[in-house]
């Protein structure tokens, strides 16, 4: 993704995006506290991306996100947005209705089935932006295992839980998610440069 992303900056390559499925472990972003890992389960990845502690393992798809900013709208925060919608338009796909909370990145379901007031996460953000070209990008949690997430505190959000489609009664399958992925993208971002 480095090499790949320098190569963008030079003018020497295309913008990409990679689904990938990666092996259990956790990744900690430039924000993430010592505190938040409560039992390293899994090997430990410190990133460059924002956020904090975060679980990656099979029946999750992540995708990197390799776009120039440069051609697009030079704005992380927008960015960041379209990263949400496009989360929330593939959900929608399977009739999940994801939302955005101002206090929290991710995207979020409300779980009425836990009790008034209960959501979840189910897809986290965390990305990087040099020279106005992104790195890292989004999980959107599809059948993980999610015990696995117990052994951080998610995101360093407290209180709240995590969940999958799995876990909301949808079995999904990952080409599945992966077609909504692919569909929703040029919606929300136009075609890769």
């Amino acid at each position: 993704m480095e090499a790949h992303v320098a190569a963008i900056i030079r003018g020497e390559a295309r913008e990409r995006v990679w689904l990938v499925e990666h092996p259990p472990l956790y990744t900690a972003g430039t924000s993430a506290k010592p505190a938040d890992l409560v039992e390293a389960r899994f090997p430990v990845h410190q990133t460059g991306r924002g956020g904090q502690f975060t679980y990656h393992g099979p029946g999750q798809r992540v995708a990197y996100a390799m776009l120039d900013l440069n051609r697009r709208k030079p704005d992380v925060r927008a960015y960041v947005a379209a990263l949400e919608e496009w989360i929330i338009r593939t959900l929608a796909a399977f009739n999940v209705r994801g939302e955005r909370r101002e206090d929290r990145v991710g995207v979020w379901v409300k779980r009425p089935d836990k009790g008034p007031g209960f959501e979840d996460k189910i897809a986290a953000i965390g990305i990087r932006v040099r020279r106005w070209v992104t790195l890292h990008g989004i999980a959107i949690n599809v059948e993980p295992e999610l015990v696995h997430f117990s052994g951080i505190v998610p995101c360093g959000v407290r209180g709240h839980g995590v969940t999958s489609l799995a876990d909301l009664g949808l079995p999904v399958s990952m080409p599945e998610v992966d077609s909504m992925l692919r569909r929703n993208f040029e919606t929300v971002f136009g075609p890769l440069a």
